[in-house]
């Protein structure tokens, strides 16, 4: 009986992990989307910049 206790709390334990680390994890792409977004954004804006600094010139 002591035994069966113990193994359903390291399942409980784990489980308890997995769902910290799925939600860590989903986050963390949430984030990575975020970031990409916002160079991909930087990004245009430089080139627009650069392309209109450079037709000034000539």
């Amino acid at each position: 009986m002591r035994s069966m206790l113990w193994v359903v709390g390291v399942i409980a334990g784990a489980l308890v992990l997995l769902g910290l680390l799925l939600e860590a994890v989903r986050w963390l792409v949430i984030i990575g989307a975020v970031a990409l977004a916002v160079v991909v954004v930087l990004a245009v804006v430089k080139g627009r910049q650069a392309m209109r600094h450079s037709a000034g010139r000539r």
